[in-house]
């Protein structure tokens, strides 16, 4: 039998990587694996001691995140998980994600807790986007981002693990100079933010190196996932554009994905030191960590409160 000089072994090809290697089943989850860990060590991610907190939405990236973790949990028993789900209100969607993520939760008896838009701003999602004329990805990320840092710092988590991927860096990346808002991009990186502060719980990415056809894969192979769901908003969104475009440049020209997050963590660190040193406020309304004296999120508030007040 004449092997393929790419071929792992003589077993099923499962995926073909950007090298051009093809790598079966088994060999793939241990690469997979691999990668992931490397990634975790190399940028000091996780700690010996940790209360880490997985932002769990049900999806493929976030599932697989915290099914390695989970892995890296049993390993060492004193670092502790709990799942931290948000419920925005997009029906016909997130109600399936979240049986999804619960399902897993206590078949691996991880802790699941849920917080929704509704019960903290009065308001699902959709119910906002019929008041406010907005980018729904805008608002949504938004109180998304408000309510996972708040909810994990009363929680007292040491860190909130994401499920970004390689795919979702290269289009954070590409999205700020497009935009010219080459200040966010400090913000980026394995470790999310540029100082410590203590309102804030730092953001950690363990996928930053998988690409997202690496994350479906394992998803599938692992069981963690029998569908794929995208949030209906997504393809309005500039990112969903972005993405596209690059994917094509990925499919013409191999390892553009890898080449985009490799130069731009030579340049993180020059990055972080110019924009350091700006400063953290405290939201006058809410007391929550902000750039400006009213935080984005009591801003949109705000808007909705006067909205539905002008209806009326």
């Amino acid at each position: 039998m004449i092997i393929n000089k790419l071929s792992c072994c003589n077993e099923k090809s499962l995926i073909a990587l950007t090298s051009g290697e093809r790598l079966c089943k088994n060999h793939f989850i241990e690469y997979f694996e691999n990668k992931v860990f490397k990634t975790i060590r190399q940028f000091e991610l996780v700690e010996k001691e940790e209360n880490l907190g997985i932002a769990l939405s049900g999806g493929k990236d976030s599932l697989t995140v915290l099914h390695i973790l989970n892995k890296l949990s049993r390993q060492n028993p004193k670092i502790k998980l709990n799942a931290i789900a948000i419920d925005e209100g997009i029906e016909g969607y997130r109600d399936k994600t979240l049986k999804t993520a619960d399902e897993f939760c206590q078949k691996n008896q991880i802790n699941l807790h849920i917080f929704s838009y509704k019960e903290e701003f009065g308001l699902t999602l959709d119910e906002m986007l019929k008041i406010l004329d907005v980018k729904p990805c805008t608002i949504c990320g938004i109180f998304r981002r408000y309510l996972l840092n708040k909810k994990s710092r009363e929680m007292k988590l040491t860190k909130l693990a994401t499920g970004h991927n390689l795919d979702d860096e290269c289009q954070s990346i590409l999205m700020n100079q497009l935009k010219n808002t080459i200040q966010a991009s400090a913000r980026l990186g394995p470790k999310v933010g540029l100082v410590h502060h203590e309102r804030f719980v730092q953001r950690i990415k363990p996928l930053y190196l998988c690409t997202e056809k690496e994350v479906t894969t394992y998803a599938y192979v692992n069981g963690l996932l029998d569908d794929f769901n995208e949030c209906p908003n997504a393809v309005h969104s500039f990112r969903a554009k972005v993405r596209d475009m690059m994917n094509e440049m990925e499919q013409k020209f191999p390892g553009t994905k890898y080449s985009i997050a490799s130069s731009f963590l030579q340049i993180l660190p020059l990055l972080k030191q110019q924009f350091r040193d700006g400063i953290i406020k405290i939201c006058k309304q809410c007391q929550e960590p902000s750039a400006n004296d009213i935080c984005n999120a009591c801003t949109y508030l705000e808007r909705l409160k006067n909205k539905i007040i002008y209806q009326e």
